[in-house]
């Protein structure tokens, strides 16, 4: 019993960070329909500011408090004036992937001004604690109940007997009429950012101070446990958000108890995907019917795509296949490997965000699941690699479509969502799974690629199969996406609604497109699982899947030739620039923030 009682407080304790968390996540998607990926961003900086004062100013808890609670407030209302308010009238898609390339250069910089080690957090608290039926409450439990209560308490007042509050209110209830009624929208933005921006600072410190922890990678976490909170709860539902925060520290706590550390975690996203398909409106979202509007759909070049003559393609594709035969060095054959690796990954997503109009943050779970496939049947089984890459992409392929397969009915930030959190179980999976997958350990000692008795391990060699791999997959998806299947696929993505309308089998439409793009991403990965000799879950995570994004969106959303475009140009440059290699991520972000402000059709256009 009275270890029932310490996991319970944990856990409610744990609700308590989150909920500053979901909070400000709840209140910027109900007035700006935003999910603000840079959120976990905040929340770091806000620990550090907390570290910096109480190390080096000797801050007492109150003042320190102050400060890190006006230092995010500012730093929110930077970031929706500068990033995000110029955005405004742009499609749904814009300002979630600017806030995506804000976590890129925020957690940067965090790292380059901080160093990536990590920080002890002092709190100076009296050592008690206070027995209870066998378990036991202590001094930084007590603070953080009472610093989350007293912010609930703060908001609640704010949002119901201030004049602002009253606007906050009507701007989240119907933008437009409150504009029409004299709201001035984007102070009310302004005001909701720097608010959410405080509460997410002041459960970093609060996180920091509760573990004696604080690194610059803790924000993307952070960002999901906030997203599920918010999920369970109903998204831009405040008292949801709060609910939904008590739920998911409650059950991170009591997994914790049953099975161990390692799968908190996967608690977490299980309860996310549950509720986004049996309740997706969340516990006290309503019955409201998920808003129809697709998220990339409207996400078209404003001008028509640059079509590159047939002649100047098939030159470049003898010129690359040629460049081994000239080329001094290795080092470039190995750059343009990885590039060609990338881009089987880019073209697999843009297949589906582009041509079909469904976000995916999963694609590096789909390299994962091929990467493992062939790895576990070469060195487990003996299976020649020349057999079992294509089987690990056709795993992938069946395999991520038939986890996906539940979410095909969400739509707009939904499915963003729910692949982000299906790409955090597989890892997850393949960590816990040991008896299988080795667990942390990783598999070892992979055998590289070979066909027919001959090892293919030669720079030369190695680049040909890629290169031939990318000319393979790419014509492949030029004649499916210029088949019916793609004007079908296009026709989703326009208007689901239209399509379904006139008899068109949705899920099954959609399966072809994951099934096709799981297959290129899986292949990928395979080929990189042999090109390593070493996996680990780690290996293939949720960040590859954000620079996939990029690579899609520097190219041009839908066009195969931007794909591999993109995938070149942010894979070799910065190999160009190694002397730069720490600022590679936030080169990463800069890029996309700036292609989705002034070119968001890409260098190619969008098809």
């Amino acid at each position: 019993m009275g270890s029932f009682l310490d996991y319970t407080v944990n856990g409610l304790v744990i609700g308590d960070v989150y909920a500053l968390l979901a909070v400000g996540l709840a209140l910027i998607f109900g007035v700006a329909n935003l999910v603000n990926f840079a959120h976990g961003s905040v929340y770091t900086i806000g620990a550090y500011v907390g570290w910096a004062a109480i190390t080096y100013l000797h801050t007492p808890f109150p003042v320190t408090l102050a400060i890190v609670a006006l230092a995010c407030a500012a730093l929110g209302a930077l970031i929706e004036r500068l990033a995000l308010r110029p955005l405004q009238g742009r499609a749904r898609i814009a300002p979630l992937l600017a806030t995506i390339g804000l976590s890129f250069v925020l957690d940067q910089l965090v790292q380059l001004v901080c160093s990536p080690n990590p920080r002890a957090v002092p709190a100076e608290l009296p050592d008690w604690r206070i027995p209870i039926g066998g378990g036991s409450i202590g001094p930084m439990d007590l603070l953080i109940a009472f610093v989350s209560l007293t912010s609930a308490g703060l908001l609640y007042g704010f949002l119901r007997f201030t004049k602002l509050g009253y606007a906050v209110r009507a701007t989240a209830q119907d933008r437009e009429a409150a504009r029409q009624m004299g709201v001035n929208v984007d102070a009310v933005n302004s005001a909701v950012f720097a608010i959410a921006s405080a509460l997410g600072g002041i459960s970093g410190l609060l996180v920091g101070m509760y573990y004696n922890h604080i690194d610059p990678g803790m924000s993307f976490q952070a960002t999901l446990k906030g997203v599920v909170a918010v999920v369970i709860g109903g998204i831009g539902n405040v008292p949801g958000a709060i609910v939904g925060s008590l739920i998911l520290g409650l059950t991170e706590s009591y997994g914790i108890a049953l099975f161990g550390t390692t799968y908190r975690n996967l608690f977490a996203f299980a309860l996310l995907i549950l509720f986004l398909v049996l309740l997706p409106n969340g516990l006290f979202g309503g019955r409201k019917v998920i808003d129809p509007e697709p998220l990339t759909g409207s996400f078209i070049a404003p001008s028509r795509a640059l079509k590159l003559p047939a002649s100047l393609v098939a030159a470049l594709t003898v010129g690359a296949c040629a460049l081994p035969f000239f080329a001094a060095s290795s080092y470039l054959l190995q750059v343009l490997t990885n590039a060609w690796l990338a881009a089987l990954v880019a073209l697999s997503l843009t297949l589906v965000s582009g041509t079909a109009g469904q976000m995916s943050f999963g694609q590096a779970a789909l390299m994962a699941i091929g990467a493992y496939a062939s790895a576990l049947l070469a060195t487990d089984y003996g299976v020649s690699p020349l057999l079992s890459v294509p089987v690990a992409g056709l795993a992938a392929a069946l395999i991520g479509t038939a986890l996906v397969f539940p979410a095909f009915r969400l739509r707009g930030h939904y499915i963003a969502i729910a692949t982000l959190a299906i790409g955090e179980i597989v890892g997850l999976v393949i960590l816990n799974w040991e008896s299988f997958t080795h667990g942390a350990l990783g598999v070892t000692g992979i055998p590289p690629l070979s066909a027919f008795g001959y090892e293919v391990t030669s720079a030369r060699a190695v680049y040909w199969l890629c290169l031939a791999l990318l000319v393979a997959f790419a014509l492949l998806q030029m004649r499916l996406i210029n088949s019916h299947i793609g004007r079908t696929l296009k026709a989703l993505r326009d208007d689901e609604v239209a399509a379904r309308s006139h008899g068109v089998e949705i899920s099954r439409y959609k399966a072809i497109a994951f099934g096709f793009a799981g297959f290129g991403a899986g292949v990928s990965g395979a080929i990189s699982a042999h090109l390593f000799s070493y996996l680990n879950n780690q290996t293939f995570d949720s960040q590859l899947s954000l620079l996939a994004v990029t690579m899609a969106i520097l190219g041009g959303m839908g066009n195969i030739l931007g794909a591999i475009l993109g995938a070149v140009v942010l894979v070799g440059l910065p190999e160009a620039f190694r002397f730069a290699a720490e600022y590679r991520i936030l080169i990463y972000g800069v890029v996309l923030l700036l292609l989705v402000r002034f070119r968001p059709q890409g260098l190619l256009g969008t098809v």
